[in-house]
């Protein structure tokens, strides 16, 4: 029996953090071994936010494909390519622009909230307000069964819905698949200052980061806020680290510090020394990857041109029937 495909991508914003790894990566290196994976990045969505600064992007994309392999992506098992390689997305995406209504786009919650949200930059382009026509071809074009999304992105997934079933309809033809979504759980960690963990803010711990990096940033984290002396008893449930234990420290050992610090028997600088020490441990088989792969940077390019000509066929054979479907 065939397996039903998945598509999932991400932009090259930078290296990627814990979080990332928590809520897509492992994820991603689970479904390969259940799914036919594509997984792309997604440098054309990047410029609908970032189009005036790309002096990054090329490092961005090497140093993101590097975390992909290092969490345990596997090219022999998924198909990773970058999105700007294969043109026929960019073809898609203006057939598909033709039939969507503006209306469709200007309802988008997350457009709205971008618009709002981010300062300092002029969103008020066609591209960013078209990124999710961008989506829908990136999807529609692998005929992916499912695409793995949290509640928040489920109206991107239901306008891509929409348009398959808009194209279908006008053609006469039943060319696109509408693709279901895979809903799962989404760890979410803030960053060592309890806000959200990002790299521009500069509290995200990286995958990339050094034993000895790990240990420097748990050991800034901030904690209980109410826990000011060694002997107060704290509250682990509103204490970032503590967050952090319940995933990456063993279910025993998370028990006995969540007591300890209840009775105050342990102070907060050594519940951090214990952190990081489970989290180097979590990560310390990625961290053995990541130099393999980087001692051979080639076979990164190598995983990526495989990918890119196996997607490319698959893109190739969508187009030729779109075409006649539109009668080009």
């Amino acid at each position: 029996m065939d397996k039903k495909r998945i598509l999932s991508g991400m932009q090259p914003s930078g290296r990627l953090h814990i979080g990332n790894l928590l809520g897509a990566l492992n994820k991603w290196v689970a479904m390969q071994e259940e799914y036919d994976c594509y997984y792309f990045v997604a440098d054309w969505h990047a410029l609908s936010t970032s189009y005036e600064d790309t002096h990054e992007i090329k490092d961005n994309i090497f140093n993101m494909l590097v975390d992909w392999l290092a969490a345990g992506i596997d090219p022999e098992k998924a198909t990773i390519f970058i999105q700007s390689r294969i043109p026929e997305h960019a073809a898609l995406y203006l057939l598909l622009g033709m039939i969507t209504p503006v209306s469709w786009l200007e309802r988008n919650p997350t457009y709205k909230e971008k618009m709002e949200e981010i300062k300092g930059k002029d969103l008020a382009t066609y591209g960013f307000l078209g990124y999710p026509v961008l989506q829908a071809a990136d999807i529609l074009m692998y005929k992916a069964n499912m695409v793995p999304v949290g509640v928040d992105q489920l109206p991107h997934l239901e306008l891509t819905r929409e348009v398959a079933r808009r194209f279908n309809y006008i053609y006469k033809k039943d060319v696109f698949v509408e693709p279901e979504a895979l809903m799962s759980e989404v760890l979410k960690l803030l960053g060592t200052d309890n806000r959200k963990m990002s790299k521009s803010y500069g509290n995200a711990i990286m995958m990339a980061d050094t034993p000895e990096e790990i240990k420097k940033k748990v050991s800034t984290m901030v904690t209980d806020p109410q826990r000011i002396r060694r002997n107060d008893p704290g509250d682990p449930e509103v204490c970032n680290v503590y967050s952090f234990h319940k995933i990456f420290t063993p279910a025993g050992e998370t028990a006995n510090i969540c007591a300890s610090c209840k009775k105050a028997e342990i102070g907060c600088t050594d519940c951090k020394a214990i952190l990081a020490e489970n989290l180097n441990r979590y990560l310390r088989p990625m961290q053995e990857r990541r130099s393999l792969i980087l001692a051979k940077p080639e076979k990164v390019w190598e995983a990526v041109d495989e990918g890119t000509l196996k997607a490319q066929k698959i893109a190739k054979a969508t187009m030729k029937e779109v075409q006649e479907a539109i009668r080009l």
